[in-house]
């Protein structure tokens, strides 16, 4: 009899879990892969199942394209906010001692979260441009002649500003992991013998695959369904995936733009599941 009334409690434990679960993920995900077989024309959605927005997507070399386009932005990005983020993280953690200035310093990363997205990203307009700061500083220095073009509406501005945007996501968790760290396990690599590289490359970065694996796919989701920063930061001169779905949705092809958005998550899925077989995150959980 109590073995029942525990099951019983369980249930109505996750039971509500379970429903904004299933209301704001599970049936909005099912809505978007029924959308995705419908056909369409130019005033209409036609309820049906066909296959041919998915043949059409994954036949067209544009989408190919477009996809090496993205994990390129994604792959980037990853690498300059692990480095970044790796960084920060390391120092706040090993460097700081007290726990206030650890705080106050930390504060200090996310002062960019309290303005707006968009407005970040405008912000490196006028600082890049070709009659910006930058450009303008340069030429005054004598370091170039001319204003450098690949500064603005540019792969380069591209992910720059995604840099910029998503290093926090990389430096909470990678600094979380390195908090953890048991600081006598650094101690006694110290006495073993081992430099600080070596201290560095066997001791706290194995212990801070967690954290890092965690960031990696905060910042990869995050570059790979991104659209805004691909539409201002390049001009209109480069595309994403998250982009084409954008116009897609402009031009009320809906079933069109939902085919792409299934591939996209499909293909987010493997990557986030390549990064979880790597490395065991349940450590940070």
């Amino acid at each position: 009899m109590a073995s029942d009334t525990s099951k019983r409690s369980s249930y109505f434990l996750i039971t509500p879990m379970a429903a904004i679960f299933a209301v704001f993920l599970v049936i909005p995900l099912l809505t978007i892969v029924v959308v995705s077989f419908w056909d369409y024309d130019e005033y209409r959605i036609l309820p049906d199942f066909i296959l041919e927005n998915y043949s059409y997507l994954l036949g067209s070399s544009v989408t190919w394209s477009i996809y090496l386009n993205t994990l390129k932005y994604a792959a980037l990005t990853w690498v300059f906010t692990l480095l970044i983020g790796f960084t920060v993280a390391y120092f706040l953690a090993f460097h700081v001692r007290s726990l206030t200035w650890q705080i106050v310093l930390f504060m200090l990363c996310t002062i960019p979260f309290w303005t707006s997205n968009i407005i970040r990203m405008i912000s490196w307009i006028p600082f890049l441009g070709r009659n910006g700061l930058l450009n303008s500083a340069l030429i005054n220095m004598g370091i170039v002649d001319q204003p450098l073009e690949f500064l603005l509406f540019s792969d380069f501005a591209v992910v720059l500003a995604d840099v910029h945007l998503y290093t926090l996501f990389m430096v909470v968790p990678i600094f979380n992991s390195m908090m953890r760290i048991d600081r006598s396990l650094i101690e006694a690599a110290r006495d073993a013998g081992a430099s600080g590289f070596e201290t560095l490359k066997s001791v706290i970065v194995p212990l801070s695959k967690p954290g890092i694996a965690i960031g990696s796919i905060f910042v990869i989701t995050v570059v790979m369904g991104d659209f805004i920063t691909v539409r201002l930061m390049s001009g209109g001169q480069s595309a994403s995936v998250g982009l084409q779905i954008s116009n897609e949705i402009g031009l009320l092809q809906y079933p069109a733009a939902a085919a792409s958005a299934v591939v996209l998550l499909i293909t987010v899925l493997l990557i986030v599941t390549g990064l979880l077989r790597l490395v065991d995150i349940r450590k940070e959980l």
